[in-house]
């Protein structure tokens, strides 16, 4: 799963809390990103290096419509609530997790607009296999960034790097199934509920993030 990643979704209900949550624990301050139009979110970025980051998401109180598809408002703490997966062949993908059966949504176009006004483009799929749990989805989303975008690991906050990415689950060789047919080998632990875990390399030692 980690060599997958292109971003970890962290959740949180407050975006200034989470960017504090996050540097208590690794010594490195997120910067704000920018806000998702008609989605209801806003972030702030952590470089993991080498293409990867994690995206601190939380409501947008700046917009009246909240259309995410996780409910970040009710959750009680920051959570790892589902992750993105990098592709350069987004359509492949969206393919082959129909023949599997999954229900896909997209590709759709999107887009960020940064707070120095700089648009980030981008194209995802999104993937409903059932494998999802209240407030996390152990299944990624899919994305393929615009040619001329500047992936957002390049100039977000620096010093951590992704060690690995676990997954737990209730099923977890229906787990194991659904990511192999999209690609990602990634061994599934058993557990009463479903995880994601990810250990982080930082500038105070190793962090634990789930």
């Amino acid at each position: 799963m980690r060599d997958a990643v292109d971003h970890l979704l962290l959740g949180v209900p407050d975006l200034d809390k989470g960017i504090a949550w996050v540097e208590e624990r690794t010594g490195v301050r997120a910067q704000a990103g920018g806000r998702h139009p008609g989605m209801g979110t806003h972030n702030a970025l952590l470089s993991l290096g080498d293409r990867q980051y994690v995206e601190i998401i939380a409501p947008d109180p700046t917009q009246a419509a909240f259309n995410f598809q996780i409910d970040l408002r009710r959750l009680p703490a920051p959570r790892l609530v589902t992750w993105a997966a990098s592709t350069n062949e987004l359509s492949a993908v969206a393919i082959r997790a129909q023949a599997a059966g999954l229900q896909v949504f997209g590709p759709r176009e999107g887009s960020r607009v940064r707070l120095d006004g700089v648009t980030l483009k981008w194209t995802s799929a999104g993937i409903l296999a059932g494998m999802a749990e209240a407030d996390i989805d152990p299944v990624p989303f899919f994305i393929q960034w615009a040619p001329d975008s500047v992936h957002p690991s390049q100039d977000a906050p620096r010093g951590c790097r992704l060690v690995s990415l676990d997954a737990a689950h209730p099923n977890p060789t229906k787990l194991h199934q659904t990511l192999a047919t999209l690609g990602i080998d990634a061994p599934v632990r058993q557990d009463e509920r479903t995880a994601l875990i990810a250990t982080l390399e930082t500038p105070r030692g190793r962090v634990v993030i789930t």
